[in-house]
């Protein structure tokens, strides 16, 4: 067991302690376990699953940020965070059409980066409800 913490600008979303996490690195999705060697990474937006001292597999869609291990403790600096119960479909899918018609416009004001990012956000969201209401349908 190790303790987690996930950070969002707004709040402490989430402190406890789990037995295991896997997180969308950068370089791809990486597992984090009890002795885990010290570790700074960039996370992408994904999908984060924790397990807790129970095994209890709970789900997250991320928006991006930076995880830190050490110690035996996880921090997450997270853009952005909801579990799969939080996520509005629609409200997803409308961002996700602000973010596509930013891009094509091409207007000068437009931040580009952010609107990449607020499309692959939106995308996550929708992947991650799509796959959870398939899952549960099994």
């Amino acid at each position: 067991m190790y303790n987690l913490s996930i950070v969002t600008p707004e709040k402490v979303f989430y402190e406890g302690e789990v037995a295991s996490l896997i997180a969308p690195g950068s370089e791809g999705y990486l597992g984090v376990l009890t002795d885990h060697a010290p570790l700074i990474t960039a996370l992408v937006p994904g999908k984060l699953t924790v397990k807790d001292q129970k095994n209890q597999e709970t789900i997250f869609a991320i928006g991006g940020g930076f995880m830190e291990v050490f110690k035996n403790q996880a921090t997450i600096l997270a853009h952005s965070i909801e579990s799969i119960d939080q996520i509005n479909y629609e409200r997803a899918r409308e961002a996700l059409e602000r973010a596509k018609e930013r891009l094509r416009s091409k207007a000068r004001e437009i931040d580009i980066p952010r609107a990449w990012a607020a499309l692959y956000r939106a995308q996550n969201r929708i992947q991650l409800h799509k796959a959870i209401r398939a899952s549960e349908q099994d």
